[in-house]
Order: C-alpha cells, then structure tokens, then sequence
C-alpha cells in the first residue's frame, strides 16, 4: 500500500504524469458517466450522478488545455533537437516523425486562439480553430500510426535476421520494442477514433459516438499511456 501510494505521489509530482492522471479521470468520469446517463429513463438518482460526472469530465478537459498554453516551448525544443531526424537509420520513420512533429506544433498555437475565444480573449469564433485542432491532433496520431507500423516491419525484420544469423540486439529487446509499438498503435487507434467523432457531420462516423463510447475510447488510451510510462521508469 505504502509503496504504491509513493509511486501515485511520483507521477503527480511531474507534469507528464499528472496529465497523464488527470486525463485518465476526465475520459473515466465520461465514461462512467455516459452510461449512466442511459438509464435516466428509469433512474433519476443515476441521471443525476452521471450529469455529475460528465460535468467533472468537461471541467477536466478545460484544466489540461489551461495547462497545455505552456506546452509550446517544450514541443518546439523536441522538434529542434529532433531536427530532420538524421540519427534515423530508415527514411520513412524519419519523414514521418518529422511530419508528426510539425503537425503537433502546429496544434498548440492554434488551440490557445479556440481557447482564447471561448474565453472572450479574443474576438474571433472559436469553431473553426477547434475544428483545426482535431484536424491536426488526428493527423499526428495517423501519422504515428503510421509510423509505429513502419518501426515494427523494421524490427520483425531484424528479428527474423537475429535468428538467422544470430547476434546483436537480444531477443527479448526486440520483443520488448515491438511490445511498445504495439500499445502505440492501439492508443493512437482509439484516439484517433475520437478525432473522427468530433470532426463536421458527415465525415465519417463524426457525431455518432455517445458520451461512454467516447469516454470508453478514452480511457483505453490513457491506459495505455500509464503502462508505457510505468513501463519506461
């Protein structure tokens, strides 16, 4: 118990971690939230806990963009040190990340104008940044997709060449690489099917998602993003 609560305490002592929790919490209350909203019908206590928890959720939500307007100078940094990725051994992970890497700071600045308008900073409609916010957030995530892809054909490759000729990276490196890549895909994946719901009706499945769907997409990504997190300490 002791030990676990220190480890709760680390990752809230750093932003990443915390974040991480607080995103946890907003998709979890939705989810939660959304499906009790399903039996408002028949159970007005239940209606009342999951408006509740949706509106814990959607004040969540508001905090990590309040926190992500100094997120700017971190994600710029990345990028510089990142360059044109000349340390990649393959040009298609290259390529690909650095495109990720300008679609993600792209991002910042334009959802600090959607905020800024929501909150009469500004005098400009908020919608279409917003809308410019989901499109960048879901091109990041294709392109990391795509990416995680291309890392694993790589590594199924230098697997396949490990048994053959045996020597280099050990086996269960490689397994451990590909593992990772795997949650990635899996994170970015349901992600990526909340960008589509809250992109302009009529583009895909945007708008069909109910609040635990999107709460249930949520969650599996966050989750994701703990046992990474956990897993690279």
């Amino acid at each position: 118990m002791q030990q676990s609560l220190e480890a709760l305490v680390k990752v809230l002592e750093t932003y990443r971690g915390r974040d991480k929790i607080i995103r946890t919490m907003c998709y979890g209350s939705q989810l939660v939230g959304g499906a009790l909203s399903l039996k408002a019908e028949t159970d007005v206590s239940s209606q009342r806990l999951g408006k509740s928890l949706l509106l814990f959720s959607a004040q969540l939500s508001h905090c990590r963009t309040v926190l992500r307007l100094f997120d700017d100078l971190s994600m710029l940094a990345y990028s510089h040190s990142y360059g044109f990725g000349d340390r990649e051994e393959d040009a298609g992970v290259r390529w690909i990340s650095v495109l990720n890497n300008v679609a993600d700071q792209l991002y910042y600045p334009c959802e600090h104008i959607a905020w800024a308008a929501d909150a009469e900073l500004i005098k400009v409609k908020s919608d279409k940044w917003w809308l410019l916010c989901t499109a960048l957030w879901g091109t990041s995530l294709l392109l990391g997709i795509l990416r995680s892809l291309r890392v694993l054909l790589l590594l199924k490759k230098r697997l396949k060449k490990h048994d053959r000729d045996g020597g280099g990276s050990s086996r269960s490196h490689l397994h451990r690489q590909m593992r990772k890549e795997l949650l990635s895909v899996l994170s970015s994946m349901a992600d990526l099917s909340n960008a589509i719901h809250w992109m302009p009706p009529g583009f895909l499945w945007a708008g069909q998602f109910p609040n635990w769907l999107v709460g249930l997409m949520g969650t599996v990504s966050s989750l994701v993003g703990l046992i990474q997190m956990s897993s690279s300490d």
